[in-house]
């Protein structure tokens, strides 16, 4: 077995799901940051029968990568 999470647990759908997970809320403000994200690729999203979705584990690969990017910018 794969220490993967199953898809339907990984797995984001829409904006407001999105910015809940990154922002801890999917307030009107937080749903638009994702949508520039996407606007300006700088988050990894697909899109699924034209509905915005991204899995937990990418997203959480993402941001690690963008606290790794920071500090070494800082160091």
């Amino acid at each position: 077995m794969s220490d993967a999470p199953a898809l339907a647990d990984d797995l984001l759908t829409g904006a407001r799901e999105i910015a809940a997970f990154i922002y801890g809320s999917p307030s009107r403000a937080n749903v638009r940051r994702v949508y520039y994200l996407v606007e300006t690729s700088r988050i990894p999203i697909f899109r699924l029968g034209g509905a915005l979705s991204a899995r937990k584990s990418v997203l959480l690969a993402w941001i690690e990568a963008q606290e790794r990017e920071s500090v070494a910018r800082v160091a």
